[in-house]
């Protein structure tokens, strides 16, 4: 199976890969950096069963990877946002549930922040540490994003800046890797970043919500956001939504997005036997 990722600057670039199938068939996907680690995971266990489907999947962004499903660069597209009229020609159809974490620092001791807050952090109306009780800073907040290219750029400004553009003092990075990276080495920052990603530090919580699964799953943290599978609305591949209808049904895909990292809603859970209440 050829699984090509492609990571921009700052991003380690991975493959997997296993001697390709006579006669097999690649699917071309790109877009969500954010979705990168479950769909990969997806991509894995469907070759399985599959040898002979390929996938492609360049990381190029949820907004960047509409335009070349638009274009037909590619049969499909991972987009961490709610679909726009500018996506004309496509189908969004929902994959699963993520949240999207806010990161600081170890060395930052805050715990939680309220939704204004984070969103006057990144309009630039507050701009030091020392405004937050909660936090043993008293410097000046690093805030890092994604830049355009993203959906979840798209959707942080939607639902946390009211459709406003993020403050000059926004460092815009290219995927979730280098946030969740900036952040760990920057004392001074603040980021967000997908549930898969959360793992590499310490999400706060916000309006005193935790981002974890469970509250993603009831939809209870404030920035809980789907993650889509985008196809072209006319002949979109069959063999493409063969995985996408697999992908949202599947037992086994259940499983295999919950371990990567994402929040399985669509799939069936396995039917428990009903307990015998005969007795003698």
């Amino acid at each position: 199976m050829k699984l090509k990722i492609s990571l921009l600057a700052g991003v380690v670039a991975a493959a997997l890969a296993v001697p390709a199938s006579a006669g097999a068939t690649t699917l071309i996907g790109s877009g969500s950096v954010a979705a990168q680690p479950v769909f990969l995971a997806l991509f894995s266990a469907y070759h399985k069963l599959h040898p002979s489907i390929d996938f492609t999947y360049t990381a190029n962004g949820g907004n960047a990877g509409v335009k070349d499903v638009q274009a037909g660069r590619s049969q499909f597209a991972g987009q961490a946002r709610s679909p726009l009229p500018s996506d004309a020609g496509t189908t969004y159809v929902k994959a699963y549930l993520d949240g999207l974490c806010i990161l600081v620092n170890p060395a930052n001791q805050l715990h939680t922040l309220t939704l204004q807050q984070l969103a006057d952090v990144y309009t630039g109306r507050l701009t030091n540490w020392s405004t937050f009780p909660g936090s043993t800073l008293s410097t000046t907040i690093d805030p890092y994003g994604r830049d355009a290219n993203g959906g979840t750029y798209t959707f942080f400004s939607s639902a946390v800046l009211g459709g406003k553009a993020p403050a000059q003092n926004v460092n815009a990075l290219s995927s979730d890797g280098l946030i969740a990276n900036a952040v760990k080495q920057d004392k001074n920052a603040i980021g967000y970043d997908g549930l898969a990603y959360s793992s590499l530090l310490r999400p706060i919580k916000l309006n005193g919500i935790a981002c974890s699964a469970y509250n993603v799953l009831h939809q209870t943290y404030p920035l809980t956001r789907f993650i889509f599978l985008v196809l072209p609305s006319s002949n979109p591949n069959a063999d493409v939504t063969k995985f996408v209808d697999w992908a949202r049904t599947s037992v086994a895909a259940r499983a295999v997005i919950n371990r990567a990292g994402g929040v399985a809603v669509f799939n069936k859970h396995p039917k428990k036997r009903k307990r015998s209440t005969r007795r003698g």
